[in-house]
């Protein structure tokens, strides 16, 4: 199994701390957020990664020699100018294509984000469920939410007063959760972006949504989730870490 982690962008709610370093190599308690991630990745049998990068990437790239990738086989994806994560992820699809299983699926984590979301269980209910997508969700507030029907499939979005109408024949019973910045994807998607240049995955989503194609919400409820976007939520997460080690 393979993965991608989003660490391109500029980390602006982190700063001062990121006028300095890429977003990625921001530390909670002793250790970046990239190694943080890539950890958590290891953990679960993935090797091979492959991470964007923008704000300061030759200094992502410098970490990752000097920490002789962490054992693992690592890619750096470089863009000139950000491309969002629909666009990133279009820029390294020859990463997953090249792969020996071509029809395997493939985790996309973003870098700033940290969880104790079980991703062997998200990845059989992909499976089982026969999903193009599936997002990892939770039921809790946030500023954009993403809608599903009660066959769990998405089926349209909010973000404050505005929301897209539900695709038609979603039903009555639609849910407004909260993403937790991981997906499982399965190859074929790749295949169907027709999106260009800079734009959101999330779109891609609702356009293959509304046409039938599976996209759905993995519930995360029971488990640890944390934004790392603010230097608070990084002493909170310090603090998490230090009283639940498996966290890191």
């Amino acid at each position: 199994m393979r993965a991608m982690i989003l660490a391109a962008g500029l980390g602006t709610r982190l700063r001062p701390i990121t006028d300095n370093r890429p977003k990625a190599l921001v530390e909670v308690g002793g250790r970046t957020l990239l190694e943080i991630t890539l950890t958590r990745l290891r953990g679960f049998g993935i090797k091979d990664v492959i991470i964007n990068a923008h704000h300061f990437a030759d200094m992502l790239v410098d970490y990752l020699k000097q920490k002789s990738n962490f054992g693992m086989n690592l890619e750096v994806s470089r863009e000139q100018i950000l491309l969002d994560t629909g666009g990133g992820l279009k820029k390294a699809a020859r990463f997953f294509f090249s792969s020996a299983d071509r029809a395997e699926p493939f985790v996309l984590h973003n870098v700033d984000v940290i969880s104790s979301i079980d991703l062997g269980r998200m990845l059989q209910f992909h499976n089982k469920q026969h999903a193009l997508a599936t997002l990892a969700m939770q039921d809790r507030k946030t500023s954009r939410y993403l809608l599903f029907n009660s066959d769990s499939q998405l089926c349209g979005r909010q973000s404050g007063q505005d929301q897209t109408a539900p695709v038609p024949g979603s039903g009555e019973n639609v849910q407004a959760l909260a993403f937790c910045g991981i997906h499982i994807i399965s190859p074929r998607l790749l295949t169907m972006m027709m999106e260009d240049g800079a734009f959101s995955i999330i779109n891609t989503y609702l356009r293959l949504s509304a046409a039938g194609e599976r996209i759905l919400s993995f519930r995360a409820d029971d488990y640890y989730w944390r934004d790392l976007g603010r230097p608070e939520d990084l002493a909170q997460a310090a603090q998490d870490i230090e009283q639940n080690a498996s966290l890191a």
